[in-house]
């Protein structure tokens, strides 16, 4: 019943004029009126912004903010794989030989998530880890390893929650929003960076367009709280120790070590 009326609702809400209202408003200056507030309620760190509250012209503009110079320093050993967001590492775990991964008790296709058979099979028996970005945390996107740009691509239209709401109750979330992937190539494997887009204003910015990413190099950014899945071949990274979940990370923090 729940899981019946939640996604009803989203499904009332989640449409092109909603999203295109929230969007010109966010975008408007009249927005500026709301940015103190949201800024208080979210309990935004001002002091790590790249500008003055108040210069913020727009609510969007406050949202997709850069940081000061130096905030986030970026693990430099050569194998430590990195944090690319500000966020909450939801989940990490094993993809199935289906190519399956089952979060929030939920199961999820990877090769609907990537669009493709042949695109999944890489992955097969890998890793992934979920990655949750809430209103309150800084929405750009750096690449979590140095390398080649192996392949990008986009795949979804609409959008679901992606907060742990959306993924209980949601349909398909992380499978079937819009999403935009980036696939890096690094000595000979490679890694997916799969940024989700999150309900209404599910739009991905993309920055970087050249061939070459430095690990803490800015990728994109979201326009709304969103998700980031990383997809591990199989026996490409390892931990220390199990991370105790849900837990916070910030970019540039080392989540992992690369087995090569």
């Amino acid at each position: 019943m729940i899981q019946s009326f939640y996604r009803l609702f989203i499904e009332l809400t989640n449409r092109r004029w909603s999203s295109v209202l929230l969007k010109r408003f966010a975008q408007s200056k009249s927005s500026k009126k709301i940015v103190p507030s949201f800024a208080r309620i979210y309990e935004i760190n001002q002091d790590e912004m790249e500008k003055e509250l108040k210069d913020y012209e727009s609510l969007h503009e406050f949202f997709i903010r850069k940081l000061k110079p130096g905030m986030r320093k970026i693990a430099e050993q050569q194998d430590a794989i990195v944090s690319p967001v500000d966020a909450v590492i939801e989940d990490i775990g094993e993809i199935e030989p289906n190519q399956q991964i089952t979060v929030k008790g939920k199961v999820y296709s990877i090769v609907e998530m990537l669009g493709s058979t042949e695109a999944a099979e890489y992955y097969n028996d890998g890793t992934y880890m979920v990655l949750y970005l809430s209103p309150s945390h800084y929405h750009r996107i750096h690449s979590p390893i140095s390398g080649k740009v192996f392949k990008r691509w986009k795949l979804g239209t609409r959008s679901y929650p992606v907060n742990s709401l959306g993924l209980k109750y949601g349909k398909d979330t992380l499978a079937k929003n819009y999403r935009s992937i980036t696939e890096i190539n690094y000595g000979e494997d490679r890694l997916a960076v799969v940024k989700v887009g999150a309900m209404f204003v599910n739009s991905i910015e993309p920055i970087h367009t050249g061939d070459s990413i430095r690990k803490g190099e800015e990728m994109a950014y979201f326009t709304f709280g969103s998700t980031v899945v990383l997809l591990f071949k199989q026996n490409a990274i390892s931990f220390t120790e199990q991370p105790q979940l849900p837990k916070p990370v910030k970019v540039g923090e080392t989540i992992g070590t690369l087995e090569r």
